[in-house]
């Protein structure tokens, strides 16, 4: 195993670890400083929200900066921000350090991932990317639960001391194996951005934010939705949490090959279809520890299963800006990441955290809605095409 493809993956684990075990620790966090779940919960919203609005940016202005330095500066200040967090004497100074958190990930994923691909042939640059995504995809299955069961044992803090380890060592690795690599040519922001006038594109992508609103109103605040299954058990939300992650993982590997049978858009639309369900029946299934992982693990599968087929779809609508269009997914990821933060919050106090299922259905189905737009705008504009080719 190439262990610079490694080390890059070690960096993806960390930040994928930070993305989501705050899931499992929200209600410790939010003892500690002494507030709501829900204004705990804008430490989710905070990052996901700078990493969606920083990451192209920061493609964009750093395009003549070396790879190595920018990996290491975003490590780097990706660590120094978990330990600001883990010593903020209040949530003031934890959502800042919290930004920082996303400053450093908008600075670390993309790199990661073009720096990967650009140190093996192009014939293996496939295998190199599915390494570093590994490294993200496992967090959900490893890593967060881990950190939730630290936390519920011992202290938040020691979560994110361990989050904070896993991006030291991440540094280590890259100043020592990782070579300097040839800078990728440069491409504007508003290049980068210039796809979002093509209403395809839009529509796409707002499926995706509306999904994972839908997701993570229920995910930011798993501890408290499922605390009648858990009992409060740290040992039992973490294993809650990995099944969910490795139903996740399983499913995406077997995505590809289903989409090379079906159409992308009938995968997104069943697969949303049953996180609707699920959505819906949450405040049942939640309430016993045996319905409640079988709907964590269906969910699981299907929720991550809808990102394959999106990028998929992306990038069949303008192959040669793949990169930049699934650069834009990740950004809607996360923008929907932030907006369901605070819709929780805001709702929470009102209809109480077992009954979240029921808002989290509504952004799902209406992203089924939009999916099916965007299908009829695709294939419009494929016929407005061939049309022109015959005439």
């Amino acid at each position: 195993m190439d262990r610079r493809l490694l080390t890059l993956a070690l960096g993806m684990f960390a930040l994928g670890t930070d993305s989501f075990v705050f899931a499992g620790i929200l209600p410790e966090i939010a003892h500690s400083f002494g507030v709501s779940i829900g204004a705990a919960g804008q430490l989710i919203s905070v990052y996901a929200l700078s990493y969606a609005l920083l990451g192209p940016t920061i493609a964009a202005l750093a395009a003549n900066i070396a790879r190595k330095r920018l990996l290491l500066s975003g490590i780097g200040l990706f660590v120094i921000a978990n330990l600001g967090t883990i010593v903020a004497p209040s949530l003031g100074i934890a959502l800042a350090t919290r930004a920082f958190a996303g400053l450093g990930a908008a600075m670390f994923s993309p790199t990661a991932s073009g720096t990967g691909a650009s140190l093996v042939p192009p014939e293996r640059r496939g295998y190199a990317l599915s390494i570093i995504v590994a490294g993200l995809t496992t967090a959900t299955a490893l890593g967060s639960p881990i950190g939730a069961v630290i936390g519920g044992l011992a202290s938040w803090h020691w979560t994110l001391v361990l989050v904070a380890m896993l991006g030291t060592a991440a540094f280590a690795g890259i100043l020592a194996f990782l070579p300097e690599v040839p800078l990728p040519p440069a491409v504007s922001l508003s290049k980068r951005l210039s796809p979002l006038t093509d209403s395809r594109v839009g529509l796409t992508l707002a499926t995706t934010v509306l999904a994972q609103i839908g997701t993570f109103i229920i995910f930011s605040y798993f501890a408290v939705v499922f605390d009648r299954a858990t009992g409060h058990n740290a040992l039992v939300l973490g294993g809650l949490l990995v099944l969910w992650g490795l139903a996740g993982t399983c499913w995406n590997l077997l995505t590809g090959r289903i989409l090379d049978r079906i159409d992308s858009h009938k995968v997104v639309r069943f697969k949303l279809g049953i996180v609707a369900v699920i959505m819906l029946t949450l405040p049942i299934t939640g309430a016993h520890l045996w319905s409640a992982a079988i709907a964590v693990t269906i969910w699981g599968a299907c929720a991550w299963g809808v990102l394959v087929p999106q990028q998929f779809r992306l990038a069949s609508l303008n192959p040669p800006m793949t990169a930049v269009l699934v650069g834009l997914n990740t950004s809607a990821t996360y923008v929907g990441v932030a907006i369901a933060g605070a819709l929780g919050a805001a709702v929470i106090p009102v209809i109480g955290s077992h009954s979240l299922g029921y808002l989290a259905s509504i952004p799902v189905v209406i992203a089924i809605l939009v999916s099916e737009l965007a299908t009829r705008r695709i294939e419009s504009f494929e016929n407005t095409a061939k049309n022109v080719v015959v005439a």
